[in-house]
């Protein structure tokens, strides 16, 4: 079992950082792992809508499809895995704060086949994978004007 949590404080407003989060689309453009990103249908994402995803890790292509769990804007934004080879449930919770926007991730997951023998080593590592790809997300929405 994996279970990871995360914050960082962003000098956005709550508005805009959970409209760029939730936008699965733009994910590659902050999620280091994330290479493709597609919702089939246009419209805002809501609670059920399914988007696949093509990402790399540990060196291996990864190919998923996740759906919207919740998605309560400028509240929370959560997503799981419902196919591919690790079983995953991310939450975003985002709180204004003095100074931006306060986004905090929890991450549960399951490991599976291949990565279930490397699973302490794979902790370890999306520990650091999402508190960098969390950097990168404020990097990339502070600098913009």
């Amino acid at each position: 079992m994996i279970k990871m949590e995360h914050s960082v404080v962003i000098s956005r407003s709550i508005e805009e950082v959970f409209a760029f989060v939730s936008d699965v689309e733009k994910w590659p453009q902050w999620r280091a792992e994330a290479v493709e990103v597609k919702k089939p249908s246009e419209g805002p994402v809501g609670v059920g809508t399914t988007f696949s995803g093509v990402g790399r890790f540990l060196g291996r292509r990864l190919e998923n499809i996740n759906e919207v769990t919740q998605c309560e804007p400028n509240r929370k934004f959560g997503f799981k895995t419902t196919s591919g080879p690790v079983s995953m449930q991310f939450t975003d919770t985002f709180e204004s704060v003095e100074g931006g926007t306060k986004v905090s991730l929890v991450l549960e997951g399951e490991t599976g086949s291949f990565f279930k023998l490397a699973e302490p080593i794979m902790s370890r590592m999306v520990s650091r994978q999402f508190k960098t790809n969390y950097a990168n997300l404020k990097d990339l929405l502070e600098a913009q004007t």
